[in-house]
């Protein structure tokens, strides 16, 4: 089968065009118009990727993290980012790109989220589109602060967290949960505009913490990394229609780890 017709149906689940303006999504390295017989779906494209890939046979990669992101001053061999890059094309590996749009899609990343920590009554933390918007605000039972905490640790298989708070106490009950995939920093007015109590988003920046607090939002940035649900959910979704469409098709999940952050106890 063609590498096109696996894509054409995960694009009527997902389209390119769901995608935050200036956003990279869409095949980014090699071609589509090829017969494949191997899938496989990674949340980056590093080199233990790479050589997975290559070891496995693998014919198309799906990846949430774009494998260039920066303009590229050359193509050498010299260089071990540029090498990624050649290696794919040298072992005819293509990939494909979802970023913001597997975020935004009804059923997509956000959605998995909040079914994963039980965030229910969601409704979309900023529209981008016309009844379509990135991140997720919804209701959770009323419970302490501590007790979400750890909920959210072990949902996420995390050896630790970032809680944003000045309060040490962290018995204080929490019902209205803002969650955005990624680094979501700038959308935290919004999760105060829709009330939450709590905000759980990546990477966030020093100052933007202390703003946070400032205007009554607590935050969780339990990392960047917990994106790789992408990788099972797409998996899965992958499987489904490959029995309904009949394709003859090997899926699997990368097992490469790509997480570059490690707790020190």
């Amino acid at each position: 089968m063609k590498a096109s017709e696996v894509i054409a149906r995960y694009e009527a689940f997902c389209p390119q065009e769901l995608s935050l303006p200036g956003d990279i999504s869409g095949l980014q390295i090699g071609t589509l118009d090829k017969d494949i017989q191997t899938v496989m779906v990674a949340l980056d494209v590093r080199e233990a990727t790479v050589a997975e890939a290559i070891a496995k046979h693998v014919d198309l990669i799906i990846v949430k993290h774009a494998p260039i992101f920066k303009p590229l001053k050359n193509l050498v061999t010299d260089t071990a980012q540029t090498k990624i890059y050649l290696d794919l094309i040298k072992h005819d590996i293509a990939v494909y790109v979802s970023h913001t749009n597997i975020d935004i899609v009804d059923g997509g990343l956000n959605d998995w989220f909040c079914d994963l920590l039980d965030i229910r009554e969601t409704t979309y933390l900023s529209e981008v589109h016309e009844g379509q918007g990135i991140g997720r605000v919804g209701n959770i039972s009323p419970q302490p602060l501590s007790d979400f905490v750890a909920k959210v640790k072990a949902s996420f298989n995390l050896a630790g967290l970032r809680l944003i708070s000045y309060d040490q106490d962290h018995s204080h009950l929490i019902s209205r949960v803002a969650i955005c995939g990624g680094s979501g920093d700038d959308f935290y007015a919004d999760a105060i505009k829709a009330g939450a109590d709590l905000y759980i988003t990546g990477d966030i920046y020093y100052h933007t913490a202390q703003e946070m607090l400032t205007q009554g939002l607590l935050a969780l940035d339990p990392g960047h990394h917990i994106e790789v649900l992408f990788v099972s959910k797409i998996a899965e979704l992958l499987r489904k229609w490959q029995i309904e469409e009949g394709w003859v098709l090997q899926v699997l999940e990368s097992q490469a780890n790509t997480n570059p952050f490690q707790f020190v106890y």
